[in-house]
């Protein structure tokens, strides 16, 4: 049996907006746990969207 789950990637990958699209050689930053006070917060509409595709990516590591 072979799980492959390409198709959901390519649909996740699609969801994405255009200016999400920086290139990082680790995701693991230095600052990563520093909390900035003054950062402003997310508008609704993109807060969704970050979760929504935070839930995805966890659906995907959790099932293949």
């Amino acid at each position: 049996m072979k799980i492959s789950m390409h198709v959901y990637v390519d649909k996740l990958l699609a969801e994405l907006p255009l200016d999400m699209n920086g290139v990082f050689k680790t995701p693991v930053a230095l600052h990563l746990f520093n909390l900035d006070e003054g950062a402003n917060t997310l508008p609704e509409e993109k807060g969704q969207l970050f979760h929504h595709i935070v839930a995805k990516l966890l659906y995907l590591c959790r099932r293949t």
